[in-house]
């Protein structure tokens, strides 16, 4: 079966919350105890209504993973400036890793952007997540050192940028 990439629904919300907070702490970004960032990440419906949040499933309703799109000066914008997209808090289930739904979550998300008339999209990821970084290099995204930082002491995110195609002007 196929990946398909879609809006979230409500009912997808527990999914979400589920395997972002699995995925996050597989890949060691969480400490073992609950609160502090998973609490950000499990709290789906407060992100689902500061961005877009799309969710990738197997055809037959299973969440695989999921995004949250965000637009610049959105609640959830870290990084984008005027004219860039960005997305954020990309996970897929740790037991569905390999099947393509992170790249097809990129993809929407800089599909989305263009439909917004973003000239780019940014990212961060974090300094040690090797398989974020091959994924997002692979899709064209390059390194913006100049927008790296720190939310919290010891967390360290490295900045990415795409530049998306350039839209055609209209000509009368």
């Amino acid at each position: 079966m196929g990946v398909h990439v879609r809006p979230a629904r409500p009912a997808d919300y527990a999914a979400v919350a589920r395997l972002t907070v699995a995925a996050y702490r597989a890949d060691g970004q969480l400490a073992a105890e609950n609160g502090g960032y998973a609490d950000v990440l499990a709290d789906v419906a407060t992100r689902a209504q500061a961005g877009e949040l799309l969710v990738a499933d197997d055809g037959d309703g299973r969440v695989l993973g999921a995004v949250t799109y965000c637009r610049p000066g959105s609640a959830y914008s870290e990084l984008a400036s005027e004219g860039e997209g960005e997305f954020r808090m990309l996970a897929v289930d740790p037991a569905a890793q390999g099947r393509g739904a992170g790249e097809a979550l990129v993809r929407a998300c800089l599909a989305r952007a263009e439909v917004d008339g973003s000239t780019a999209v940014v990212i961060c990821y974090r300094d040690f997540a090797e398989r974020a970084r091959r994924l997002y290099t692979r899709l064209g995204f390059v390194r913006d050192p100049a927008r790296d930082w720190c939310p919290v002491p010891d967390v360290r995110l490295l900045a990415l940028r795409i530049a998306l195609p350039a839209r055609p002007t209209d000509v009368p």
